[in-house]
């Protein structure tokens, strides 16, 4: 989803229009809820909607209303004000490879069948991070 609001359409006021918006709002909430490892029928639970609209409101066919937009940070941990940051930003929601990276081990772990073996990952990965950044290579 390579779409920025800087090569989005523009009404006459030089402003992106609302739809422009709906779609930079829902791929965030989208990558959000990825990156917590939950699937769309399982936001859509959390959020008390159907999966269909999940699904839409991360397309951006459909758009979010404040007070659900509320309930939608809540359920994914974060103010609202995350659903619009980087809107400015060229390149907003092209993920950098860090990002990337962080997606596969989300999708690569949920995958993982086995407790212990994602305990192993989890233990794994807290002993990386507290390596000294200069023993790492």
């Amino acid at each position: 989803m390579a779409t920025t609001i800087s090569k989005m359409s523009t009404s006459g006021t030089g402003r992106a229009r609302a739809q422009d918006i709906d779609v930079f709002v829902g791929g965030r909430m989208r990558a959000r809820r990825t990156m917590l490892g939950l699937t769309q029928q399982q936001m859509a639970d959390i959020i008390g909607v159907t999966y269909q609209q999940a699904h839409k409101y991360e397309k951006g066919v459909n758009r979010i209303a404040a007070g659900r937009l509320y309930q939608i940070a809540q359920a994914l941990g974060v103010e609202v004000g995350f659903f619009f940051e980087g809107m400015e930003a060229e390149d907003a929601l092209a993920p950098t490879p860090q990002q990337r990276m962080l997606l596969e081990l989300a999708r690569n772990f949920i995958g993982i069948g086995n407790r212990r073996y994602q305990e192993a990952v989890c233990n794994l990965a807290r002993v990386l991070a507290e390596a000294p950044a200069d023993s790492v290579s």
